[in-house]
């Protein structure tokens, strides 16, 4: 207790700054030309290359083709990759020597443990307080297609059980989990495998987005989905510049989970600071909600999800045209909040013994996450 005191006291102050530096510098780092992405695609070239975490590029064909660096825009003078501030690096460099009982003790607010039964006994404390549930496992970029197939069978599996524990809740997917880096086809045919099984089940699956390198792709595979199966949605990231158009090409009546986006793109292809990413937000949670589409809003930005709480109420839309998505162990007061305001709230649970190394990718990606991860974990938030 006293070494938490200690540090407690020491991050109080620079933590903060610390943190404030890190986003100014990567904000700094990522300025380069703004790409005309529509404007360089073809109706049959319809890739982006880049960064990817390991910093190769990342094309996928429309008939399912191998990844490759054809699709990397360095050649045209355009570089998604964004240089790691020195704070970057250093976190980085030292997360394999963080003890995994530190790492479990940091993540375990915000991930529900490594077996199915504890996801689900988190999603019935939840459900007893008037949440709904997200099922996550937790993972990503899997080595090859039978480890995608079996990632298809646990998602399943995870699907029944929801089902038959009576929990109002579904499974959301990442492309990579089910192989869209080893090939575009495969990704779809697992996740019509997997929508086939839930559909048997009544259940609904979400098909989740992740860094720029897999948008087009990603979604191309919904939109293929969604002309064979009616309970499934997509995600949509705010932060990116193409999100509205994106948003005009969406299938009618599309279910659709906005958010902000964790993901720290160049600033050639999205917003970088808070207010643009916001209103942002804003402006294309009204677009969707005016084109019929469903929206399930993803923030714990509370004067953002107040007022799309108070715009939904002055339009009149039926319960099942909205609700809010929060991230299990950020911000409760919000979830109530929104809750007692008559709205849906819907709690995103990840699971899997995959926990640090997701836990790892994330602080890789982002390293913003550590310090709220920490200043939460010892009140400081």
């Amino acid at each position: 207790l006293e070494e938490e005191l200690d540090l407690a006291g020491a991050l109080r102050g620079p933590l903060p700054a610390i943190v404030g530096f890190e986003a100014g510098h990567q904000a700094r780092a990522c300025r380069e030309p703004r790409l005309d992405q529509r404007a360089r695609q073809t109706a049959s070239d319809l890739e982006v290359g880049g960064g990817r975490e390991d910093q190769q590029g990342f094309g996928v064909g429309s008939h399912g083709a191998a990844p490759a660096v054809a699709g990397d825009r360095r050649g045209e003078g355009y570089d998604t990759r964004a240089p790691m501030g020195l704070l970057h690096q250093a976190v980085v460099r030292t997360l394999p020597l963080v003890p995994t009982s530190l790492m479990r003790r940091l993540s375990a607010r915000y991930i529900a443990g490594e077996t199915l039964d504890s996801a689900l006994d988190a999603l019935r404390g939840f459900q007893a307080e008037g949440f709904a549930g997200v099922l996550d496992v937790l993972g990503e970029d899997v080595a090859d297609e039978a480890e995608a197939r079996e990632v298809v069978d646990t998602y399943a599996d995870a699907a029944r059980r929801v089902r038959d524990a009576g929990l109002d809740a579904y499974v959301s997917v990442k492309p990579t989990h089910v192989g869209l880096r080893l090939g575009e086809e495969l990704a779809l045919d697992l996740y019509r495998e997997l929508c086939r099984r839930c559909q048997e089940l009544d259940q609904f699956v979400r098909v989740e987005m992740e860094d720029h390198t897999t948008t087009d792709a990603t979604l191309r595979i919904f939109s293929a989905l969604r002309e064979d199966f009616e309970q499934v949605g997509v995600v949509l990231q705010s932060r990116l510049f193409r999100t509205p158009a994106d948003i005009e090409a969406l299938p009618p009546a599309s279910q659709v989970r906005l958010v902000k986006g964790i993901y720290l793109e160049p600033e050639g292809i999205a917003h970088t600071q808070p207010d643009p990413i916001r209103e942002a937000f804003r402006t294309q949670a009204a677009q969707l909600l005016d084109a019929g589409h469903s929206v399930s809003f993803a923030t714990h930005d509370e004067a953002l999800g107040d007022g799309l709480l108070a715009e939904c109420v002055r339009r009149g839309l039926p319960p099942d045209r909205y609700e809010f998505q929060v991230l299990m162990g950020v911000q409760r007061h919000l979830w109530a909040k929104w809750r007692d305001a008559g709205a849906t709230v819907r709690a995103y649970v990840p699971y899997g013994p995959q926990w640090r190394a997701y836990s790892t990718r994330r602080l890789r990606k982002n390293p913003q996450i550590l310090g709220h991860v920490m200043r939460a974990t010892l009140g400081l938030s």
